[in-house]
């Protein structure tokens, strides 16, 4: 597990990562889906349903 992480973090500070995240972070949508995932992640109350 802790590969994919690492990689995920590589991905995102290269520069093609970089352009992703830009793109993606300036679609609305796109950014409650990700604050949603984050929350859950962060096992936090912003996440909708908890499972």
């Amino acid at each position: 597990m802790p590969g994919i992480i690492n990689k995920l973090k590589s991905y995102a500070r290269s520069p093609q990562g970089q352009r992703t995240i830009r793109r993606q972070a300036s679609d609305p949508r796109r950014r409650a889906q990700a604050k949603s995932l984050l929350g859950k992640l962060r096992g936090g109350r912003t996440g909708g349903r908890r499972y």
